[in-house]
């Protein structure tokens, strides 16, 4: 297999097979995020891509679904992607879903009825690593679209029947933002209506811009209970029935679930008992343990 540089996938994903498409990331400029610092963005060459499959076919032939990697796989062009979906579907006959992730900027070269056609080929399932819906926050962090290209790329994944995940992160607009961060992104978030918001806490990594902001004294992280109170901020005005996974330092197992709607009380109930009882310095010691985002 053509795996190279560095690779990240989707846990909660099947984890196998997996067939790299692409390497690295086209925007490279969150300033959160130093994945693909170091990695330029090319497609893998096709053969590659063939090899790979005939390899999987002798190991796997029965495969139903398939994660295709690295960072945004889904900026390829449909004249690229398709013919890549074409050959899994010719290797791999029995597949049945293949899922793939990418930015919200990644849709724009993509009509609806492309969409529909890549679902057709299997392609019914995208993660969008989106963040926040709060353009201020949008702009600060250097996520290079806007809350209505959200709502504009969203609404074509949904005309197109695609499922599609957003993520919400914790943390990301600091003191400054918090507020404006929770409740607009949870407005943003209600009206795409994904099939599942997932949601993580920042984590200030070496090397990362809102670091230097930091010393600029241009950004102020939150704390440990600040982001709590951030995220249930964003919980109670959530409102779209998905599937909801935390990545938060506190136990998940209270948070993350399907039927959010249903279980949105005692999320909210959770969280505020985190807030009120939870061990802060505990969370910021596992916070602190982190390695990749």
């Amino acid at each position: 297999m053509h795996f190279t540089d560095t690779v990240y996938r989707n846990p909660y994903w099947p984890t196998y097979p997996l067939l790299q498409i692409t390497q690295g990331c086209t925007h490279n400029r969150c300033k959160f995020c130093t994945m693909y610092h170091n990695v330029k963005f090319r497609m893998q060459p096709m053969e590659w891509i063939e090899e790979d499959l005939q390899e999987l076919a002798q190991q796997v032939p029965e495969a139903k679904t398939i994660q295709l990697l690295s960072a945004d796989p889904l900026v390829l062009s449909y004249d690229k992607l398709a013919p890549v979906l074409e050959k899994i579907n010719h290797y791999l006959p029995h597949m049945e879903q293949i899922y793939t992730q990418g930015r919200v900027s990644d849709l724009k070269n993509k009509t609806v009825e492309q969409l529909k056609n890549l679902k057709d080929m299997g392609m019914r399932e995208v993660s969008l690593g989106v963040e926040s819906g709060d353009d201020r926050t949008l702009k600060r962090i250097k996520k290079g679209y806007t809350s209505q290209d959200i709502i504009e790329q969203c609404a074509k994944l949904s005309e197109a029947g695609i499922d599609f995940w957003m993520t919400f992160l914790n943390g990301v607009a600091g003191k400054e933002g918090s507020k404006e961060h929770a409740l607009k992104s949870a407005e943003i978030f209600s009206q795409c209506k994904p099939m599942l918001v997932g949601t993580g806490a920042l984590v200030l990594f070496p090397g990362t811009p809102l670091l230097k902001d930091i010393e600029r004294g241009e950004f102020t992280p939150l704390s440990e209970k600040e982001m709590l109170e951030e995220l249930l901020l964003f919980v109670e005005h959530l409102h779209c029935d998905c599937n909801f996974i935390t990545h938060h330092t506190v136990s998940g197992a209270n948070l993350t679930g399907p039927d959010f709607l249903k279980r949105k009380k005692r999320i909210i109930q959770a969280l505020r008992a985190e807030i009120k009882h939870g061990n802060m310095a505990q969370y910021a010691a596992i916070r602190s343990y982190k390695q990749s985002l």
